[in-house]
């Protein structure tokens, strides 16, 4: 099988039974011929072995947290990637593990499956702008930052927010609440979406919708992204079958200016080709 099957493979599973580190080494995969998960999730439970001691007996979230990331970022040096943030390879899990450094997507799949296997609660937030995690407790929950290794508070994460979205977004404790295995993946590809798109990589971008097309295949967003890289690389007729079904799955989407020309350029370039 191929990565791109293998990695259907996953996702037609249900949402309890995605392994989210295996998924995430088959997009790596695709971009990287003859890498094979296994290395690299042992490579990932030799770390959360590691970090055994630091975590034995530790009950509160906070201190669990904290020592979360003391272990991966002080004493590990895993870190953000500010400098080239838009690489890729910030996108690819045994990238990240092998260079220890990449976007907070991905260092909070290290926190987590790090986490995991050593007994804490923890999980990850579709948060506004970057994304984050949460180690929970009977009774608190603490927001850790991925990228940097800080802990928030709540007005922290009301001021991101605003930050993210605007002024006028109203902060509720719901947009801490925890992604689906399913939900990160989509961001995971969406996010290398973008970086190949910004490099021209447009081929490789197509992939990026095909695969979040695997995970929810009515994702209307996806089709139309798909159906302007298509059309960029002159490919008329798949391009004209993405909108055209991005019309009937988000009709109000479709009804706007930009969207009614789009259709009937791709209408005309599809006939000249018949």
């Amino acid at each position: 099988m191929s990565p791109r099957e293998r990695f259907a493979a996953l996702a037609r599973r249900p949402d309890a039974r995605i392994d989210l580190a295996e998924a995430a080494l088959w997009i790596a995969a695709e971009a990287c011929p003859g890498l094979t998960p296994g290395p690299w999730l042992e490579r990932l439970r030799r770390l959360a072995e590691a970090a055994a001691p630091r975590l034995a007996g530790v009950a509160s979230p906070r201190e669990q947290a904290l020592r979360l990331a003391g272990f991966l970022f002080a004493e590990q040096g895993f870190r953000g990637n500010a400098a080239e943030y838009d690489d890729p390879r910030n996108s690819y899990l045994h990238e990240v593990l092998e260079r220890r450094t990449g976007i907070p997507i991905t260092l909070a799949l290290v926190l987590l499956e790090v986490g995991r296997r050593n007994g804490v609660a923890i999980e990850g937030i579709g948060f506004p702008g970057h994304f984050l995690v949460k180690v929970l407790g009977e009774d608190e929950e603490i927001v850790l930052d991925p990228f940097r290794g800080l802990l928030l508070s709540e007005q922290e994460c009301a001021e991101r927010l605003a930050t993210a979205l605007g002024s006028d977004a109203r902060w509720e404790r719901a947009w801490l609440r925890a992604a689906t295995p399913r939900e990160i993946l989509v961001r995971m590809l969406q996010n290398l979406k973008r970086a190949h798109a910004a490099r021209g990589e447009l081929e490789a971008a197509i992939g990026c919708c095909d695969r979040v097309l695997l995970l929810l295949p009515d994702a209307p967003s996806e089709l139309r992204d798909r159906a302007i890289l298509w059309r960029e690389l002159e490919c008329f007729a798949p391009a004209l079958a993405d909108l055209e079904r991005f019309a009937k799955l988000a009709p109000r989407e479709a009804a706007s200016r930009e969207m009614r020309e789009l259709l009937q350029e791709l209408r005309q370039a599809a006939g000249r080709l018949h």
